[in-house]
């Protein structure tokens, strides 16, 4: 499927390395259009995202299918992103005909988005390719580009339970839950851990359902502990500052 790149694109010679390194997998590159992509995909803009998912069932699907698709995220505009099958059913049961299930997701946040142009590369969205990652590719640019991405509103991933970030998190009702990052403390109604080992990859596989765990449980308050912003774990605070944005 890696042919149609320049079919539905105007791939640089760092795109199209980008793609032999991280395709299939988390990374999703904003080009130039070619006129072969309808405006419904684009929303009229004259670039488009494209990604090359590595998960066996999707793969199938597409391979079956024999082009390209364009397609939504599994959840209600804002919402927390599903990584289970059961999340998907949670958020859209009675609008969509049916869930193909191919288990938890493996790296449980959304891909890196990243702009490609022959300057350098300006990311979107973090992910689990970091900057470490693109580094190697190209420059990291840094100014700003009016290029629309999911997840580039201010408030999004968000829970319906008010959260918020701490550095040191500290109770402040009797219904507070706790997201921590590697192990729990005293005076939470309730606590969903991220990664006992401390490990930024488990963490970021685990967030969003950790995320809809403490959601559901009744709570008034949900307090974040901010986590090392190295690796990953710049993408995992990406989503937490969004989730806590009102």
């Amino acid at each position: 499927m890696i042919d149609w790149l320049p079919r539905l694109t105007s791939p640089t010679p760092t795109a199209l390395a980008l793609a032999e390194k991280f395709w299939p997998g988390p990374l999703t590159m904003v080009l130039p259009r070619q006129s072969l992509v309808p405006d419904i995909v684009t929303a009229g803009q004259d670039t488009v995202a494209v990604r090359m998912s590595a998960h066996t069932l999707f793969s199938e699907v597409a391979q079956g299918f024999g082009k390209p698709l364009a397609a939504p995220s599994a959840n209600r505009f804002g919402r927390i992103s599903p990584t289970t099958a059961a999340h998907v059913l949670a958020e859209l049961d009675g609008r969509i005909p049916f869930i193909l299930d191919g288990g938890p997701c493996t790296h449980g946040i959304e891909s890196t988005i990243v702009h490609v142009s022959e300057v350098g590369l300006r990311i979107l969205r973090e992910g689990p390719i970091t900057r470490d990652d693109l580094r190697a590719f190209a420059q990291i640019l840094k100014d700003p580009i009016a290029v629309a991405a999911p997840g580039g509103l201010k408030s999004h991933y968000a829970p319906r339970t008010p959260l918020v970030l701490e550095k040191l998190p500290t109770p402040r009702a009797d219904k507070t839950g706790l997201l921590a990052f590697s192990s729990p403390r005293e005076g939470f109604s309730k606590t969903a851990i991220l990664s006992p080992k401390s490990d930024l990859r488990e963490a970021a596989a685990s967030l969003y359902g950790a995320m809809r765990q403490l959601d559901e449980a009744g709570l008034d308050l949900i307090v974040a502990e901010e986590i090392p912003e190295t690796g990953i774990g710049v993408a995992i605070m990406e989503r937490l500052r969004k989730a806590a944005a009102r």
